[in-house]
């Protein structure tokens, strides 16, 4: 942890808003740090301007230029307290030999899976390099950021890339992937070590570009009971951690509140909760970690005073405790931008008072 320390110190006495890295190390702050989950996207019309002129999705995320371009854009208009590098948690399998489709209204699609032992065998331990663009574009963006405030990288934990990548899409069940667990743990274990093994590579590249945060997300956590979540989940999300020294981490696995006892013992500084979450209770469970979330986004639909009034609440919650803002999961993209202002306006007006 003493590395990481001087890290947090470094970067700190760089960047002019250093409160997000101030909140992650445990320290008191003038106010509550905010940013969103996936607050570089839809929401923006300025993104989609973007997104229009190009051919898809995975063009606007390889693209350098645009990908700092969207990363950029939040931070100008909803005034947060960090930037997110725009990427996607799929160029990890894409880089090992299995590539993605994005279908526009249906999210991503793999034209082969990971069916057999053989189809594990036809994989790689990608190459950092192979993902040069996704550094090439936080190079960009720190440069453009100027110190103003801190970038986050992220990648997808391990156990959610591999749903993908047996599932072959999003599911309501993600019955292949879970039935594998079952049915061939030996080859379970193995993709998710090169998937492991992948994404240590990757994340130590976005932090040489410049990457003062890493995020972990575990989108489907909690479709796991826990015996399985701690076997083929937590034991690679702990390997990750391990590994990564350089910048505090953070772990957001959605559904996952049976495990926030083990995650006291992750090598990470901050986790974070879902909006399903009760910030007491983690208070408690997780009393060395800063605790990042987690109003409900759709609170983000609601009036003016709804979202000031549940924005008040939620920091009530965490009153006394390490907190970063942010909301329970990714801001849905048919949310009013207005409404993000509103929240992160009160974010700031109340946490400072």
């Amino acid at each position: 942890m003493k590395d990481i320390d001087r890290a947090i110190k470094f970067a700190a006495m760089s960047i002019k808003n250093d409160l997000l890295l101030r909140a992650a190390k445990g320290e008191k702050t003038s106010r509550t740090p905010v940013w969103l989950m996936r607050q570089a996207g839809r929401i923006l019309p300025e993104y989609r301007a973007v997104r229009e002129k190009l051919s898809g999705f995975k063009e606007l995320v390889e693209t350098p230029e645009l990908a700092a371009e969207v990363t950029i854009q939040p931070v100008d208009i909803l005034d947060v307290d960090a930037a997110i590098i725009f990427s996607d948690i799929l160029v990890i399998p894409d880089a090992m030999g299995l590539p993605y489709e994005m279908i526009e209204k249906k999210g991503p699609h793999f034209p082969n899976t990971v069916a057999s032992p053989g189809d594990i065998r036809k994989l790689k331990v990608a190459d950092p390099s192979e993902l040069s663009y996704v550094y090439d574009a936080i190079k960009l963006t720190k440069a453009e950021l100027d110190n103003s405030v801190p970038l986050i990288g992220f990648a997808g934990a391990p156990w959610t890339i591999f749903s993908y990548m047996v599932e072959g899409g999003g599911s309501k069940t993600f019955s292949k992937a879970r039935g594998m667990l079952y049915t061939n743990p030996a080859d379970s274990h193995e993709l998710l070590d090169m998937i492991t093994s992948t994404t240590i590579g990757y994340l130590k590249g976005q932090i040489a570009a410049g990457a003062d945060l890493i995020q972990l997300f575990d989108s489907w956590a909690g479709v796991l009971p826990p015996d399985h979540y701690s076997e083929f989940s937590l034991r690679y999300i702990s390997r990750i951690c391990d590994s990564i020294k350089e910048v505090p981490i953070t772990v957001f696995a959605k559904g996952a509140w049976f495990a926030l006892a083990e995650m006291e013992t992750l090598s990470c500084r901050t986790v974070g909760l879902d909006w399903n979450m009760n910030p007491a209770d983690a208070k408690k469970i997780l009393p060395g970690k800063t605790l990042q979330g987690n109003l409900d986004p759709c609170v983000l639909y609601g009036s003016n005073e709804q979202i000031e009034e549940e924005t008040r609440k939620m920091l009530a919650q965490f009153e006394g405790h390490p907190h970063i803002a942010n909301l329970g999961h990714g801001v849905y993209p048919d949310t009013d931008p207005e409404k993000v202002k509103c929240f992160i306006r009160s974010v700031r007006e109340f946490s400072s008072r």
